[in-house]
């Protein structure tokens, strides 16, 4: 029996709907078929609640029982020991899912997202420095694009690699140039989110914001003329 409460932003614009991390947890859960309840800090005002559960002001966390555990790769990582569909058990396996879950977080994701800031800043200059990271972005993506050439997963079965590296291309393909030239990236990202648990967490996600929207409109139509 688990007593698993995941807590996300009460509401967020919509530009970064769909995106927002707890869909990585959503979705694992999902996929494992474990029970959940969402709970929500406020996106405006984070306070020390918040800072004791997340120290950068960020979400999500997920709280098992007496456990708090903050970052998405360490959540995916937790919740990967209820489930083989998440996580092997055969030792080689599961180091392969392992490292590939840190290849997402750690090579994959970080030029992904510097890139993905620059494009919500407006910023198109390409200057040395940008033209440096796009490289360096694209040499990432061609990277993946051989390794997954001929391959449905990255560690045999879908498991928690393939939840955090299809995040970060997800954002790629939206916010970060787009994955034109990489096939079998493009390709990986589709049988991913046809699986029925990424529909059902990503719905979910965006339900769950849109309820937000819903609750502030009153909010909104009280408020007195400026």
């Amino acid at each position: 029996m688990t007593n698993l409460t995941l807590t996300t932003f009460d509401w967020v614009p919509e530009g970064p709907r769909g995106y927002v991390r707890d869909l990585r947890a959503r979705w694992a859960m999902e996929e494992a078929g474990l029970a959940y309840r969402i709970a929500t800090v406020p996106l405006r005002e984070r306070g020390a609640a918040h800072l004791e559960h997340q120290p950068f002001g960020q979400v999500p966390w997920l709280i098992d029982g007496d456990i708090s555990i903050f970052e998405s790769g360490a959540i995916l990582l937790h919740l990967g020991a209820y489930s083989e569909t998440l996580l092997p058990t055969e030792p080689s396996r599961r180091a392969e899912a392992i490292s590939w879950l840190f290849a997402a977080l750690n090579s994959v994701e970080p030029p992904v997202i510097t890139t993905a800031i620059f494009g919500f800043a407006g910023d198109s200059e390409r200057t040395p420095g940008r033209e440096r990271l796009d490289a360096f972005l694209h040499g990432r993506l061609s990277d993946m694009e051989r390794v997954l050439v001929g391959q449905e997963w990255l560690a045999g079965d879908f498991s928690i690699a393939d939840i955090a590296m299809v995040d970060a291309f997800r954002v790629v393909d939206r916010f970060a140039g787009g994955l034109a030239g990489y096939p079998a990236c493009r390709d990986y990202i589709t049988r991913a989110t046809a699986r029925p648990a990424f529909i059902k967490a990503h719905a979910d996600q965006m339900a769950h914001f849109a309820a937000a929207d819903r609750d502030r409109a009153p909010q909104s139509a009280a408020a007195p003329a400026a």
